[in-house]
């Protein structure tokens, strides 16, 4: 497998420039002409910073997890799934310890339906292999060629499709300062946190903190509590030694049945198949 130089470490560093703006738009093929191209990124944790590209990204973990934030959602992508990010689209991603993925990006002319928000995606078993097959081109490759250029609109074409099959992977975010120090507070004690324990670190009584919840997200504090804890549980269960019971503790349920049946509603599959399948298949 050939990987490109370009990575999300040099994405990291345009990115942070100190005389530059909070959000840059990053030229991902420097200045190149190819319809597409790829890059992989393995190594250490990560935080990238806020920018956009001028290009459409899909990126597939391979094992470890990522996690991408933009203005309206926090998405987490575990192992085996793909997140879609638009041209445009300004986000931040965050690379956990021991991550390996795989980003192709697309010119805008390839996909023109991108839509205007980023998207977890189960992809199919041939985009998996094209990704990976896709490394032979990196990015920013000075201009396409005519066996480069029909392999990234036939990957285009099925990604486009996928598109309208979207994984349940993300939480809401919220420009209000009590909600979203709220949020911030449920993610920071997902083990114990309660409904009175938010509602006095943010200090508002509980009924406040339940209708700004419904209000302004349209679901309910409890709600929200959940989806955190699955897909903390989702990412947790993805690392090596994880134990279903360690997971279960660490996002706040008593005992590994009721964890079991809260994931299996929400993931459609149990923690144990979940860490097997997505350990299994990084080795």
């Amino acid at each position: 497998m050939t990987a490109s130089a370009f990575s999300d470490r040099n994405l990291s560093e345009s990115a942070n420039l100190v005389s530059a703006p909070r959000r840059r738009v990053i030229d991902l093929r420097r200045g190149g002409r190819a319809l597409g191209g790829s890059y992989l990124y393995e190594g250490d944790a990560l935080i990238t910073g806020w920018h956009s590209h001028d290009v459409h990204q899909i990126e597939y973990a391979l094992h470890g997890v990522v996690e991408v934030e933009t203005d309206s959602a926090h998405y987490l992508l575990p192992p085996q799934q793909a997140a879609w990010i638009p041209a445009g689209l300004e986000h931040q991603a965050v690379m956990n310890p021991d991550v390996k993925t795989v980003a192709v990006m697309f010119d805008r002319s390839l996909i023109t339906d991108a839509g205007d928000r980023a998207r977890i995606l189960a992809v199919s078993p041939l985009i998996r292999e094209m990704m990976i097959y896709a490394l032979r081109w990196p990015i920013e490759r000075a201009c396409g060629d005519d066996t480069a250029d029909g392999f990234f609109r036939t990957l285009a074409a099925l990604v486009t499709e996928a598109l309208d099959h979207e994984a349940p992977l993300s939480l809401p975010t919220s420009d209000h300062p009590i909600v979203a120090a709220a949020m911030a507070y449920t993610k920071e004690h997902l083990d114990s946190a309660t409904c009175a324990q938010v509602s006095k670190a943010v200090a508002v009584s509980e009924r406040t903190l339940r209708r700004l919840f419904s209000d302004t997200l349209g679901l309910p504090w409890r709600t929200y509590l959940l989806h955190a804890r699955m897909l903390r549980a989702m990412a947790l269960l993805a690392a090596p030694m994880q134990t279903v019971q360690d997971t279960a503790t660490a996002v706040g349920f008593d005992s590994v049945s009721s964890f079991t049946r809260a994931f299996t509603q929400y993931c459609g599959e149990t923690p144990s198949a979940y860490r097997r399948r997505v350990t299994e298949s990084a080795e």
